[in-house]
């Protein structure tokens, strides 16, 4: 049993219900965890102390009358810095917002909180929450837990470092790029990327925005499937507006055991070569799922290229991110268009043209998604998911010089554009797929892997179980040494 810091959300709620712990008595034991140890990795950027102790004492005496808030009742969270909570910061890490204190809370927030939550504070991001790493002049760099000279993802990269030291309960992010599963990836935890619109993104934007984005969704963060769950079941669902008209009813799984699932196994692409680590460890998920007698299928995808799936998602990512520039950089982007060689085929040359193209060559781009899509949905005929990994390498160091694109981490002995992990996200995040990241244990290095569960549109609960499975039979949550 793991020590009562890095147990699950599930099972510290399950020990608040039995009286053997309380909430006031729970969250000081985080607090004091948080003065230290976050020094080491700064992924807890915000506190609400008084708030939270507040928040806490409630939950008792609620708990005392034999009132439960919910499943989630008294366990202490922290969540991503770019959710709006009423009294806390919300800058996305960008300098001319680092006196935007929220009014209101984000409606993610207000559903956790009815989950019974008690949020004591706000996790580490990336500048405009655009980075595989989480480092900003507002609140500087976060480090990864299993070694502080490596990156803990971004742009969730606080939240992922914070669950895995053990720092906080549970934590929710966002992810439109991989920013939910490149963090659990890299710290060793649990995270979903929603199918797109399940969780409605009320209040998790830059301030003053209130549009919802192309291809982003919000989702959970944990240290185990099951708390994933939970938190899905209290985030989903519509705001009041469209509420007024549509109920989500996310289907559960349909298969109860490892033998009845068909699934595919991807290890690797010419659009984003994986390291030979990472392949290993996707490769132990499918000996496992072998000798569990799941059917596996190799290298099985949807009947297109995926050279076509990678620029048709950059493409419209990039196109979705342009409303963050500045009115200066959207002008010189619009300058070096005119530059571009024809054939000019780098990460930065197609970012320059997303953000420049013509509304026609957009619903181009949205026409073939959309074409590969209906390919997804036949693919989901034959198989119940695919298995992929996240990103192309285990946790790289630190490097904060440059452009993403000019950053080179070392695949398989050859440098390698850190964008390039982009694929791995693209691959079913711009299709509006859900997946799922569970630990698949560790390089020789001793850095952690995860392997991504791909489901069907609205197959949410499907991946997620499916982590429970392996969470239950190959690996389990694993605590950084020098964290206990």
């Amino acid at each position: 049993m793991l020590s009562l810091p890095f147990r699950s959300a599930k099972q510290l709620a399950s020990l608040i219900r039995q009286k053997k712990i309380g909430c006031l008595e729970l969250l000081d034991l985080y607090l004091q965890r948080v003065e230290r140890y976050n020094p080491k990795i700064n992924a807890i950027i915000f506190k609400d102390v008084e708030g939270a102790r507040k928040r806490a004492k409630q939950a008792d005496r609620a708990l005392a009358r034999k009132e439960v808030w919910g499943p989630l009742h008294g366990v202490p969270m922290t969540i991503k810095e770019s959710y709006d909570v009423a009294g806390m910061p919300t800058t996305w890490g960008v300098p001319q917002y680092k006196d935007n204190y929220a009014k209101k809370n984000s409606l993610a927030v207000d559903r956790l909180l009815k989950a019974g939550v008690v949020l004591f504070g706000k996790t580490n991001v990336p500048l405009y929450l655009g980075d595989w790493q989480s480092f900003n002049e507002i609140y500087g760099t976060t480090n990864n837990p299993w070694d502080v000279t490596r990156i803990p993802g971004g742009s969730s990269g606080g939240s992922a470092a914070a669950l895995a030291a053990g720092l906080t309960g549970i934590d929710a992010g966002s992810d439109i790029g991989a920013s939910i599963r490149n963090p659990a990836h890299y710290c060793g935890v649990y995270g979903h990327k929603p199918t797109y619109a399940v969780c409605s993104p009320r209040g998790q934007a830059l301030p003053g925005v209130v549009a919802t984005n192309d291809i982003s969704a919000v989702g959970p963060m944990a240290r185990s499937a099951e708390d994933i769950a939970i938190a899905l079941e209290a985030m989903a669902g519509p705001d009041d507006i469209d509420g007024a008209g549509w109920q989500l009813r996310l289907p559960k799984p349909a298969k109860k055991s490892l033998r009845e699932y068909r699934v595919s196994v991807v290890y690797t692409d010419p659009e984003a070569e994986v390291d030979g680590e990472v392949q290993k460890r996707i490769q132990a998920v499918a000996d496992f799922l072998k000798k569990s007698k799941a059917k596996i299928v190799v290298d099985a995808r949807p009947a297109f290229g995926s050279r076509q799936a990678y620029r048709n998602f950059v493409q419209l990512l990039r196109a979705a991110t342009s409303g963050r520039l500045t009115p200066e950089l959207f002008q010189k982007n619009l300058a070096a268009f005119n530059t571009l060689e024809p054939d000019d085929d780098s990460y930065q040359a197609q970012a320059i043209r997303a953000q420049a193209m013509y509304h026609k060559d957009w619903l181009a781009c949205n026409e073939a998604r959309h074409r590969m899509r209906l390919a997804w949905a036949e693919f989901f005929k034959e198989y119940d998911l695919l298995l992929c990994p996240t990103a192309t390498t285990a946790a790289f160091p630190h490097n904060q010089k440059g452009e993403r694109w000019e950053r080179m981490i070392m695949v398989n002995g050859k440098p390698q554009p850190s964008t390039t992990q982009m694929f791995w996200a693209g691959y079913s995040c711009n299709f509006y797929l859900p997946s799922t990241i569970a630990p698949a244990g560790f390089t020789n290095e001793g850095l952690p892997v995860g392997v991504q569960i791909v489901g069907p549109q609205y197959g949410d609960y499907t991946c997620i179980y499916f982590a429970q499975m392996l969470e239950r039979e190959f690996q389990p949550f694993v605590p950084p040494p020098g964290f206990e």
